[in-house]
């Protein structure tokens, strides 16, 4: 019940950790309901908030100044402690975990490194075509708690990532895991710890409970299945069982793709456990209109088929892009690199032989170069910045052909985000204007 949550809270010693889209969800809540309480708010950046009920946290010593100071941190997704030591007795919890823990209605938690979107998406589709009071929140949506206040719905699908399950020491009904490449390592302190996180999502389940996870995947070492109290569903590519969903996805362009077809089974996975109808899941597959920075058609310019994967972070990501559109004669990559082994990616398109290789900064350039060094057959671009590529691009790909901007790595280091990069790129193709 929300008013349980109201009285953990007001019974409590507050931090705020991490002031950014949560964190300020954490704290309208909380001024909502307790508007005299006294709380701390901790993070790097200047805060201008005019509140004689809170305690600052700023600067570079923000965490080491404030954790220790209180008994429940409130800790949101862009703040990591892979660093620190969390002080005896300190409760450290987030948004995802204090609405797993006081929501009354169904709780549905998708995660994995990649289609997790997809999959919370087409679910949330699902259900409300079923007629279900549904919400969707978590991750890049609305923040969970936000959905509590008014009347709650019957099913909650809530996105979860890495960070928000970190700390998390409850789990939904039904667990849904996409899959588990390597991404955000540097955040947890290596793969291990990333796994460990991402693996919160089904480790506090019941016998009650589901966990539907990617069948292709091992977990050896970090999960044993034997030891999981739920209900293990895995989902393999077959189509045994799926076969009206896999004539859905066909007539569906917006989910291009092996690893869409793996999506949209995973959703219709859970949507079963949920009790909603065939005709629904079907339903709802065939109207999905795709996510931005997706596989997002952006449009034909020139006669050349343009396609936004900004979010496509990891080469697996990127291979499954390329894969999907088929006729990729120009490929756009390249971002900050964290640490990922990229021998693989540098192999796989050396082999496909994509006759237009961009690559822009850092890694893009740097897989370019070795590619062109081992006698790469096709052409190889290294670009200053994503201006040149797509001017690259115009000039290189055929007409009829497809270019796809996927960058197989992070984009922290041009670029605010995934989201920052996928709109420079489409606005650049856009409003490209032919020399």
């Amino acid at each position: 019940m929300f008013s349980d949550l109201i009285e953990f809270l007001d019974s409590h010693k507050v931090l705020i950790l991490g002031f950014g889209r949560e964190g300020r969800s954490t704290y309208d809540i909380i001024r909502r309901h307790l508007p005299e309480k006294e709380i701390g708010i901790s993070d790097i950046k200047q805060i201008e908030l005019d509140d004689k009920h809170v305690t600052l946290y700023t600067g570079k010593d923000y965490i080491n100044d404030s954790i220790g100071e209180y008994d429940v941190v409130i800790k949101t997704p862009g703040v990591s402690l892979a660093e620190y030591i969390i002080p005896k007795g300190v409760i450290l919890t987030c948004q995802t975990d204090l609405f797993l823990k006081y929501s009354d209605c169904v709780c549905v938690g998708v995660t994995g490194t990649k289609g997790k979107t997809t999959v919370a998406t087409l679910l949330y589709n699902m259900a409300k075509r079923s007629g279900k009071n549904a919400i969707l929140v978590g991750n890049v949506r609305l923040p969970a708690l936000d959905s509590l206040e008014d009347k709650q719905p019957d099913v909650a699908i809530v996105e979860m990532s890495s960070r928000q399950l970190e700390f998390t020491t409850a789990s939904p009904h039904i667990a849904v895991l996409t899959n588990i490449y390597h991404e955000h390592i540097e955040h947890h302190n290596g793969f291990t710890g990333y796994v460990t996180a991402k693996l919160n999502i089904v480790r506090h389940q019941t016998a009650d409970d589901y966990f539907i996870c990617n069948a292709s995947q091992s977990y050896d070492g970090y999960c044993s299945f034997s030891e999981i109290p739920s209900t293990v569903i895995k989902v393999a590519s077959d189509i045994n069982g799926y076969e009206s969903v896999y004539e859905a996805v066909e007539q569906n362009d917006y989910l291009l793709g092996n690893h869409n077809i793996k999506n949209a089974f995973l959703a219709a996975a859970a949507a079963r456990r949920l009790g909603i109808s065939e005709k629904d899941i079907c339903g709802a597959i065939m109207d999905y209109k795709g996510i931005e920075h997706r596989l997002e058609f952006v449009g034909e310019y020139e006669g050349i088929k343009f396609y936004n994967d900004s979010i496509a972070t990891i080469p697996q990501a990127t291979i499954c892009a390329v894969e999907a559109i088929e006729d990729v004669e120009t490929l756009i990559f390249g971002g900050m690199s964290v640490g990922v082994d990229l021998d693989d990616f540098e192999n796989y398109l050396f082999k496909k032989k994509i006759s237009n290789l961009i690559g822009i900064p850092d890694t893009g350039r740097q897989i370019c170069t070795k590619l062109a060094n081992r006698g790469y057959s096709g052409n190889i671009i290294l670009a200053e910045d994503m201006d040149s590529a797509v001017n690259k691009a115009f000039a290189l790909t055929p007409r009829g052909k497809s270019c796809l901007m996927s960058p197989a790595a992070s984009s922290y280091n041009v670029y605010k985000d995934y989201e920052h990069k996928g709109k420079h790129f489409k606005n650049l193709v856009k409003n490209h204007v032919s020399s």
